[in-house]
């Protein structure tokens, strides 16, 4: 059950971290990103006023199915963790912090500014 947990977290976590890079390119799911775009922004900075910058439920559950199958959580950033595992980078933390929050920053803006133009708030020139 733990195996099939700690896959499901891969799958769901990295599913929704791709929906919120480029969820609000496609039309239909932009409501959908900006909603996840909001959940992961109120998860990192007002849960993370109590759990720490950039807390994730996600991130959470997944390191503690993972200590419980004994397998190493070498760091507190899914990204890093993500980075590490699939791709062997091991980035300074200090890169993929900054990066991630930057890249995020950029698609919660981007996904605000669909999601608003379409329903005319922001003009069209």
């Amino acid at each position: 059950m733990l195996h099939s947990l700690n896959i499901l977290f891969f799958v769901f976590h990295g599913v929704l971290i791709l929906f919120n890079l480029f969820g609000w390119l496609v039309e239909r799911f932009r409501f959908w990103n900006l909603i996840t775009l909001s959940a992961t922004a109120g998860s990192w900075f007002i849960l993370g006023i109590w759990k720490g910058w950039g807390y994730c439920p996600c991130t959470d559950w997944h390191w503690e199915v993972r200590e419980q199958l004994g397998l190493p959580i070498e760091t507190n950033s899914y990204i890093d963790f993500l980075l590490r595992q699939l791709l062997g980078l091991e980035l300074p933390i200090q890169v993929v912090d900054g990066g991630t929050l930057i890249i995020f920053l950029i698609c919660f803006v981007a996904s605000i500014w669909v999601n608003f133009k379409k329903i005319n708030l922001i003009k069209k020139e």
